[in-house]
């Protein structure tokens, strides 16, 4: 390094310039803090706009992770489906049948964590994701665990009482295969005569004249009766334990007032006598005396894909046949 020389006006001459050890030591600082700051600002426009293979990897991971979150949310939808479905099933048709209260609302929805539960799964980037789907799994787990103790307690009412199955309504009373379909269910629906809307207390089967009509569950005939207009021919059982079955508009009777029959026994022909615009069975089922949608009482016949086409097909404004 070049020595530097500085003029002395004091003693008329030049002497060597030394610097101070505190501006050495300034020199240096600033020196470090001007690398530092580049350092840090080359680092941060780095980090900024451009991504390290490691991040980029990280990235695509996350990506993952979230749609696989979205995935499960979509299957965690289709059990609560699933669920509910199978509660409606409990409530309405094996708890109805075996005369047992059914499970409240309150008690299928009890709680299932404290109000903090989910607290650490929040502050990141995704937690609504990951706490939504741990929410529903959760209330899922909740749910089930009810029901699970729901049919320990239906599957001990069953057992106990054979006679009581063997008598309530369970089957359909006319056979698929003799079965054109349904023309009309149980509900409010548009008559097919003066087109009006009016309750209609039982469901058409529609199927050609003389097929056999068969009764539902063991009882027996409590009244065979035939009229010019309504209902026409018709045949009403009792099974007892406060059901009651009728089947109307038959062409036939194949059983007498009095007798004892056994489910599955055919006891009338299908028909279109009374009020009626083509051969069909017109269907009610009676509980205590007061009409309920026979849809609940085909169990025997129909596997669960089928009962949710049937009740599918039930919410169809369709004319009734009578």
């Amino acid at each position: 390094m070049k020595q530097k020389y500085i003029f002395n006006h004091k003693t008329l001459s030049f002497e060597k310039y030394k610097v101070s050890t505190k501006r050495l030591v300034g020199r240096v600082v600033l020196g470090l803090l001007t690398f530092g700051g580049c350092a840090f600002m080359f680092a941060f426009l780095l980090y900024t706009f451009f991504s390290s293979p490691k991040e980029r990897m990280q990235a695509r991971e996350l990506e993952f992770m979230k749609l696989q979150y979205e995935i499960l949310n979509d299957k965690l939808n289709n059990m609560e489906a699933l669920m509910a479905d199978m509660e409606d099933r409990d409530d309405n048709v094996y708890r109805v049948v075996l005369e047992a209260e059914p499970i409240p609302r309150s008690v299928r929805r009890a709680g299932y964590g404290g109000p903090h539960r989910y607290d650490a799964l929040y502050g990141y980037a995704n937690s609504d994701i990951v706490a939504n789907a741990s929410k529903k799994l959760d209330i899922i787990a909740s749910r089930l665990y009810v029901q699970s103790q729901s049919y320990d307690e239906v599957f001990e009412m069953a057992r106990n009482k054979s006679e009581m199955l063997s008598s309530i309504p369970a089957i359909m009373p006319v056979k698929a295969e003799d079965l054109k379909y349904i023309s009309s269910f149980f509900g409010y629906r548009p008559d097919p005569i003066d087109n009006e809307t009016k309750f209609h207390s039982g469901i058409d089967f529609s199927a050609n004249e003389g097929v056999e009509v068969h009764v539902v569950g063991d009882g027996k005939v409590i009244a065979v009766e035939t009229t010019q207009w309504g209902y026409g021919k018709m045949i009403t059982v009792d099974h007892g334990y406060g059901y009651k079955t009728r089947y109307a508009h038959l062409s036939r009777f194949k059983v007498r007032v009095g007798q004892r029959v056994k489910r599955g026994q055919v006891i009338g022909l299908v028909g279109q006598t009374g009020k009626s615009t083509g051969a069909h069975l017109h269907y009610e089922v009676l509980k205590n005396d007061i009409q309920i949608d026979p849809i609940h009482f085909f169990y025997n016949d129909l596997t669960p894909d089928q009962y949710e086409k049937v009740l599918e097909q039930s919410t169809i404004p369709t004319k009734t046949m009578d």
